[in-house]
C-alpha cells in the first residue's frame, strides 16, 4: 500500500478526557518529574511521578529531555513496538518534544514516520506531525 493511500489517523489538538481503550501519550524526563506541559495533564490518568518511560495508567511516557531528537529515537520506536502488541487500545500521541524540550514538529515528527509507513492502525498523531511526515 503507497504511503498516500493509507488512512491519516490524527490526535485532537487538545485532550481532555480519554474513551476505555485510549491512551495519552506525552513527553516526559528519564526521572518522570512530571511537573508541566502535557506529562502534568497525564497525572490525572495516572501518569507515575518518578516513571520517565512507558505505560502508566491510561498514558504513555516517552522520554524527550535530551540535547538531540536522535536520542529520542530508541523510546519512540520501543513505543511503535508496544503499540503494535496491544491493538486493543488507541494511542493518542501529543506533540512530544515540542513544548518544554524544545525541539520543533519537523525534528519530532521523522521520529513517528515508521508507525504510518507500517499502517499502526491504533497511533494517532498530531496534524503538525502528519505535515511532516
Amino acid at each position: 500500500m503507497k504511503s498516500e493511500e493509507k488512512k491519516k489517523r490524527t490526535s485532537p489538538q487538545w485532550i481532555g478526557s480519554l474513551e476505555n481503550n485510549e491512551v495519552f501519550v506525552f513527553g516526559s524526563n528519564l526521572d518522570g518529574f512530571h511537573g508541566g506541559g502535557a506529562a502534568n495533564v497525564a497525572l490525572k490518568w495516572g501518569a507515575v511521578w518518578g516513571q520517565g518511560t512507558g505505560l502508566q495508567g491510561k498514558t504513555y511516557a516517552i522520554p524527550t529531555m535530551f540535547e538531540s531528537a536522535d536520542e529520542i529515537r530508541p523510546y519512540a520506536d520501543e513505543f511503535i513496538e508496544f503499540a503494535k502488541a496491544h491493538p486493543e487500545l488507541n494511542f493518542l500521541v501529543t506533540e512530544i518534544g515540542c513544548g518544554i524540550a524544545g525541539f520543533t514538529a519537523e525534528e519530532i515528527a521523522p521520529l513517528f514516520a515508521r508507525a504510518v509507513e507500517e499502517d499502526v492502525e491504533n497511533i494517532f498523531l498530531p496534524e503538525r506531525f502528519h505535515s511532516v511526515i
